[in-house]
């Protein structure tokens, strides 16, 4: 695996250290990253994500879905069954798990709901109105003003 040494960015910018975190967080994931339970990201409009992932066997008391320290963070835990159940096969995975998504700056959770074994997360990006762009006009020089500074300078002479 290879190993990126950042403090050159670190030396050059300022206010980069999360972009730099980031790629450092992701590289240095294993190749035997989590890959229970499954789940898509998708993009429904311009500013708006849906992440649904698939959680058959689980009711809506045994699962979680906060958002903390810029992650949402889905978890699921079974309550014990102390049934006399004897299964023959066990396909159905039910173990407990806790899936950690990182949110960049703006993004929020709108929504969740949990149907037919599918949880989907809606999530929005709002960009507060200070850091939209904005077009600046550009105004005219005011007559008054130059012909201000023409008499002004008629006077001096």
């Amino acid at each position: 695996m290879r190993h990126f040494d950042f403090a050159p960015l670190y030396r050059a910018t300022v206010g980069f250290d999360q972009i730099a975190d980031m790629m450092d967080r992701v590289l240095t994931n294993d190749v035997s990253t989590q890959t229970y339970p499954p789940y898509n990201i998708e993009k429904t409009a311009d500013d708006a994500y849906r992440i649904s992932i698939a959680v058959a066997g689980f009711g809506d008391d045994d699962l979680s879905v906060e958002v903390k320290e810029q992650a949402l963070v889905v978890s699921a835990r079974k309550a014990d069954e102390q049934s006399a159940k004897t299964y023959l096969h066990r396909g159905i995975a039910t173990r407990a798990f806790e899936r950690r998504f990182h949110l960049a700056d703006h993004v929020r959770v709108t929504g969740a709901v949990h149907e037919n074994g599918m949880l989907h997360i809606d999530l929005e990006r709002e960009v507060p109105e200070a850091l939209k762009p904005r077009r600046i006009a550009i105004a005219k020089p005011s007559t008054i003003a130059v012909e201000k500074d023409v008499v002004d300078a008629e006077a001096v002479n």
